[in-house]
């Protein structure tokens, strides 16, 4: 990691932050291989997305420094069917002016934290097989690689890999669960 924030700021986000979100996710678009809108996203979509995770009390935040939205994340419910409630997958989004500086770090920390007081029991997520730096961080923070998905996505005429990534939160499957208190963050 180089030249980390000092003034970092992780906190939920805001109706405020969407613009800012949108400017990240779209670049995400343009340049990474991670993503496969087909086409950008305009704030509205954005903001319905937002207000839906917060509807069901999952995390959404942001990461903000000197005023500066640097990074956004959340989670969203892993599948639909009542069997999967105990699961969420993640995302995590930084800004490419503030990569490899600890945003990425405190954002996963923040997600962490707040599903297991919630009482979710497993975190899920995709990451791009050439990711190497995410796929280091989430091996830091006790990620395991669940699995490939070889050729998944195609984007910049080119097949791209996705690597599965799963981590237990709280006692895991070790006991069974209690009902969920469901995150505010």
């Amino acid at each position: 990691m180089t030249n980390p924030v000092a003034d970092l700021v992780v906190r939920a986000s805001t109706e405020a932050d969407v613009p800012a979100m949108l400017a990240i996710y779209t670049d995400y678009i343009h340049r990474g291989l991670g993503d496969y809108e087909a086409e950008p996203l305009d704030t509205d979509d954005l903001r319905r997305r937002r207000k839906t995770m917060l509807h069901k009390r999952l995390p959404h935040i942001v990461a903000e420094t000197n005023g500066m939205i640097a990074g956004y994340a959340y989670v969203v419910p892993f599948r639909k069917r009542p069997a999967y409630r105990y699961a969420v997958k993640h995302s995590i989004y930084v800004h490419r002016d503030f990569t490899a500086r600890g945003i990425g770090r405190a954002m996963l920390r923040v997600l962490i934290d707040a599903c297991a007081e919630a009482g979710y029991r497993q975190m899920i997520g995709y990451i791009d097989a050439a990711n190497e730096p995410s796929l280091k961080l989430h091996e830091a923070f006790g990620f395991m690689r669940a699995g490939l998905l070889p050729a998944i996505g195609f984007k910049f005429g080119r097949w791209t890999d996705s690597v599965l990534v799963q981590r237990p939160l709280g006692d895991g499957a070790s006991t069974p669960p209690e009902p969920m208190r469901r995150s505010k963050g």
